[in-house]
């Protein structure tokens, strides 16, 4: 499909221009990756016997030392295993490989996967490529308290803003990478201290949203995100540009190294609330895109276990405000309260009737908007965000009869009025 104007997350000056041209920012399909080269974790993910080196994932028989958790006795098989016993699913469930993996159910992206609730010990931790679990994205808000603003702001979206529904945009890939991939460093075009300038791994044969390779031939958003041990690297319009991982010249905008020992949600964690108020990041909302994008192996497990992204047009989203857990806008123009702000939490009505949707895999993702919904962190056109992948399991149309109605915003707390110059925070330089 074609692709929208280039995504507002841009340097500051850049950014106060974009705003005041009422620009918008693009999340929308593009290229995709090579066919058989993305979704999650593709050649040059993890390779060997899987995980991080040795039997499976994490030595040990669970996450942190006990029953389960991360990689049990099994865990071999990489990105492309054919199998692979081990991974989150406690000490011998099936786990590994990514999205593209013949054998092996269940997982996050790459190798392993989420902590399951049927692992000892599994819920207090973080497994492979999770955040810690208390983390706001894997909380049940099917019970949550409602928005003040949800009827206004829904209704008014109902009659103006979701045009031909909610689609599912399969543009993003999603890499590991071994301890053995060397990072890369990178020339740095976005602000401090609002960006890291840390260097990256690139995973042999990788690609970047929306393109085959590592060059950003479209101009779009061309986000770069790789999971690596316990970080996660996003790197918003990465270009290398031979495309490969080795050689060229290697170029980016604000980059973020997500901790995923990390709990960056909790109130009053450092340095304020996220990565900082205010402050920048590879999405516009400054959110980690890795963690919420919809996989493959999420819609075939049947159980997705976290909330999901969504992006919608700029001028139906609130200028210059936010909630929590977001920390920064993109470009939005909307002026008013029944406009959505970024970072709000949108849930699937608890009656609404699943039987409607056209399959079961559409009903799996909507039992996750039930009870783990969708955030609002991008401008772009009316999509969930999901890996190339995802269509081979699933209608990209399979939500569009969701109306805005069918939705409710749960309580979102403050808002906040975005500042530019009043992010505070200490790059990762390393």
């Amino acid at each position: 499909m074609a692709r929208l104007a280039p995504l507002g997350l841009l340097s500051r000056f850049a950014f106060l221009s974009a705003i005041a041209a009422g620009c918008s920012a693009g999340s929308s399909t593009g290229a995709g990756g090579a066919t058989g080269a993305g979704g999650v974790s593709q050649t040059g993910g993890v390779p060997g016997t899987g995980g991080v080196p040795g039997t499976g994932g994490v030595p040990g028989t669970g996450g942190v030392p006990g029953t389960g958790g991360v990689s049990g006795t099994g865990g071999a098989g990489g990105a492309k295993a054919t199998g692979g016993a081990g991974g989150a699913k406690a000490t011998g469930g099936a786990g590994a490989g990514g999205a593209k993996a013949t054998g092996g159910s269940g997982g996050q992206p790459g190798t392993g996967g989420g902590a399951s609730a049927g692992a000892a010990g599994a819920s207090a931790m973080a497994g492979p490529y999770r955040f810690p679990a208390s983390s706001t994205i894997y909380q049940d808000i099917s019970g949550a308290t409602v928005d003040g603003e949800s009827t206004a702001i829904m209704n008014a979206l109902d009659g103006s803003g979701w045009g031909s529904g909610l689609g599912i945009d399969v543009s993003f890939t999603i890499l590991t990478a071994d301890t053995s991939v060397a990072r890369r460093a990178f020339t740095s075009s976005g602000d401090e201290p609002d960006c890291d300038t840390a260097p990256i791994p690139l995973p042999s044969g990788g690609n970047i949203e929306g393109n085959p390779d590592y060059h950003c031939a479209d101009g779009g958003d061309c986000h770069l995100l790789v999971y690596q041990g316990t970080r996660l690297y996003e790197l918003y319009q990465a270009d290398v540009s031979n495309g490969s991982a080795t050689g060229g010249t290697f170029n980016g905008s604000c980059e973020v190294v997500w901790d995923l020992t990390h709990d960056y949600w909790q109130p009053m964690a450092p340095p304020t609330f996220g990565r900082g108020d205010h402050c920048n990041g590879a999405d516009a909302a400054d959110l980690p895109m890795a963690a919420l994008i919809l996989t493959s192996s999420d819609v075939t497990s049947g159980q997705i276990t976290h909330a999901l992204r969504f992006t919608m047009p700029n001028g139906l989203i609130q200028q210059s405000v936010y909630v929590h857990p977001a920390t920064h806008i993109g470009g939005p123009s909307g002026v008013g309260p029944t406009f959505l702000p970024y970072g709000a939490r949108l849930r699937l009505r608890g009656d609404y009737d699943l039987s409607t949707l056209p399959s079961d895999q559409a009903r799996t993702v909507a039992r996750a908007l039930q009870k783990y919904g969708m955030f609002l962190a991008d401008g772009g056109s009316l999509y969930v965000s999901a890996t190339v992948d995802v269509e081979n399991v699933i209608a990209t149309s399979s939500l569009r009869s969701l109306k805005a109605t069918d939705f409710e915003m749960v309580d979102g707390g403050s808002r906040y009025t975005w500042s530019d110059y009043k992010c505070q925070r200490t790059p990762v330089t390393n």
